[in-house]
């Protein structure tokens, strides 16, 4: 699988998780959104870590980056290191 393919593929999935977790219009998120003009609090954002963890296999904490999550194109980051084998 290319690179193009696996961003793909991982933006679906990630869109997916956050239209069913969150009720959004998978229309309306793209890489570039951001979790606050989605509607997304710092609680909802427990069910999506929770959701990501389910995805990676892979327990995210603080050190794994997801503090510093803020945009869509950010949780993929965060999810590919994980799949990768990365922090």
């Amino acid at each position: 699988m290319t690179t193009t393919t696996d961003d793909t593929v991982i933006f679906e999935k990630i869109t997916q998780v956050m239209a069913d977790l969150f009720d959004l219009d998978r229309g309306q998120i793209s890489r570039e959104s951001r979790f606050q003009d989605l509607g997304i609090t710092s609680i909802d954002a427990i069910d999506l870590v929770v959701e990501l963890q389910r995805i990676t296999g892979k327990k995210l904490s603080g050190e794994s980056g997801i503090k510093d999550v803020r945009t869509i194109g950010d949780v993929m980051t965060l999810v590919q290191r994980h799949i990768a084998g990365g922090a």
